[in-house]
């Protein structure tokens, strides 16, 4: 896989879909679902049972990741592996593709 642990990956659009998924786009192109619904019992995420909390997320321009108010950020390169391991190839923008396993 061309893409390390160790760097950082940022996400320039999210859209909230239903089902608590959210869309991505990261700086490279890479795009796709990630589903946050199993974070629903875990302590500050309890505030996403209101659906209408979950939607009030943005991307920080300064972290380049997605974050609600509260003060919850979640890790942009956790989130892109996730999308990463998701899609098969893995598609970038301009139509090229990656293998997902190298």
């Amino acid at each position: 896989m061309e893409e390390e642990w160790g760097e950082m990956h940022r996400i320039t659009e999210c859209r909230v879909e239903e089902d608590y998924k959210l869309w991505l786009r990261f700086e490279d192109g890479l795009e796709g679902r990630v589903f946050l619904g199993n974070l629903l019992e875990i302590g500050a995420f309890q505030l996403w049972r209101d659906v209408r909390e979950f939607e009030k997320v943005s991307v920080d321009p300064e972290t380049a990741t997605v974050t609600w108010e509260g003060g919850i950020r979640l890790d942009p390169d956790i989130l892109y592996h996730d999308v990463a391991s998701r899609t098969n190839p893995i598609q970038h923008a301009g139509g090229q593709s990656t293998p997902a396993v190298g």
